[in-house]
């Protein structure tokens, strides 16, 4: 029986593919980044801008503190805090907003990936190709390269 098993496994054709090389290495992870760059860009550029207003603010309560008044201390006091708050508000959602983002990203090269493995399994004729949660493979089984191949030329047909 063991060598029916075997004679058996010895017919089928198997690949693997490198999930964490392809996520980093793939074209299309590279447009992604640079497309959340530019959406967040503007968005980015106001929170630094109210942190710089919030480190001003302060910086004048503190260069000032001896001949303010008591009114304008707690006033300038009450702007700071309230837009530390604020920046913090927006820095949160600012975090959520990118985060879901970059996860819609990864989920559609995922799928383009999944896509890909499967018309390279069914033109080459493989039986099983492995990709994520892989311990060990023999590199004679790797795809890898010619998936990064395919999610190139996709890249320049796309």
């Amino acid at each position: 029986m063991l060598w029916t098993s075997f004679a058996v496994g010895a017919d089928l054709k198997l690949g693997y593919v490198n999930a964490a090389r392809l996520l980093e290495q793939a074209p299309q992870a590279g447009t992604a980044t640079q497309q959340l760059k530019k959406e967040f860009a503007p968005r980015e550029e106001s929170i630094i801008a109210l942190q710089t207003e919030v480190d001003d603010l302060e910086k004048e309560m503190r260069r000032n503190a001896d001949v303010m008044t008591e009114s304008r201390h707690r006033k300038l006091e009450r702007e700071i805090v309230a837009n530390k708050r604020d920046l913090r508000r927006i820095q949160d959602e600012f975090r959520e907003d990118l985060n879901f983002r970059r996860n819609e990203e990864i989920a559609k090269l995922q799928q383009l990936v999944k896509e890909i493995i499967e018309a390279v399994g069914k033109d080459e004729g493989y039986d099983l190709i492995l990709f994520e949660g892989i311990a060990f493979a023999n590199q004679r089984i790797d795809l890898t390269d010619k998936i990064l191949e395919r999610l190139q030329a996709e890249m320049k047909d796309g």
